[in-house]
């Protein structure tokens, strides 16, 4: 039985911490802040990249070196007999490709995954992978199966301020002056890889309810009913904590019998994107299920 190694990034949000405790290893994307170069969860906080944020500070998204790859990949294989690697999803970054041209050099012992998830339902992933390699199952088996279920899940996100969607280009400034004055709310989605506009609210407490009734239509349509209970519920924020909270006992409340897995903080290469006060809900299918 082949040992395998699970490698993600921290796009997963799983923390350093959290991946001791997992057994896996995470790899830290670089940001550059004003000109100088931090890593995500080693030498810079969430609190310290709102601040930063706040500031408007020159922020730029990075993905991991290629020498930071290949060096955490070598040094797996000296316990392992493979490694499984699971980046962000490919089309909201370039590092999946690099990866996997990487891999080339390795004669099949690293097989990178691109199941095209971020955050949450990456981090679902992730877990599936370590199960899979605790049954036995290879990295190329955990490959094969993350990609033929890659587009079981849904993420809906509202961002509380239509600034940075404005700043990264995703919204003209007159679309984004227009909904500041309105107050709108936006809310957008991932399916697969990637982020589309999905609808607009006028509070937040209508995008909240917005986003439960997308979940419940793809549950019902896509998830085999909410009788099935073949998805996870998760829920991710930027510096919005206790909204976040208030937002799982909504959840649950909607959707008797379930419960909300994790309530995460959203990866900061999302929240640079998005800023800070935002809330998204996903729905992901249990493997297996």
């Amino acid at each position: 039985m082949s040992k395998v190694a699970v490698v993600t990034d921290s796009n997963s949000g799983i923390s350093q911490k959290l991946a001791e405790e997992m057994g896996i290893s995470v790899l830290p994307m670089p940001f550059t802040i004003d000109g100088r170069e931090y890593f995500e969860g080693i030498s810079l906080t969430q609190e310290e990249f709102y601040e930063y944020l706040k500031k408007d500070a020159d922020i730029a998204t990075s993905q991991p070196s290629p020498e930071s790859v290949l060096n955490l990949w070598k040094e797996l294989l000296k316990e392992y007999d493979e490694v499984v690697h699971i980046p962000m999803s490919s089309g909201l970054s370039g590092s999946c490709q690099t990866a996997i041209a990487l891999a080339d050099d390795f004669g099949g012992r690293v097989q990178v995954v691109n199941n095209h998830r971020i955050s949450i339902t990456q981090r679902r992933s992730v877990e599936d992978a370590v199960r899979l390699a605790r049954e036995g199952k290879s990295a190329g088996e955990i490959r094969a199966i993350l990609e033929e279920t890659k587009l079981n899940s849904s993420i809906y996100i509202t961002v509380a301020t239509l600034k940075y969607l404005k700043k990264g280009g995703r919204i003209t400034p007159a679309v984004a002056a227009i909904g500041t004055m309105l107050r709108l709310k936006p809310v957008l989605t991932i399916q697969g890889e990637r982020l589309d506009s999905f609808s607009k609210a006028r509070t937040m407490r209508q995008a909240r309810q917005t986003m439960i009734d997308a979940i419940r239509n793809d549950m019902e349509k896509r998830f085999g009913g909410l009788d099935a209970h073949k998805v996870y519920l998760d829920i991710a924020h930027t510096n919005n904590y206790e909204e976040a909270q208030d937002f799982k006992a909504e959840v649950e409340e909607a959707f008797p019998g379930y419960q909300v897995g994790f309530v995460d903080a959203l990866s900061l290469s999302v929240s640079c994107h998005i800023g800070d006060g935002a809330l998204a809900l996903a729905a992901t299918e249990i493997l297996g299920s």
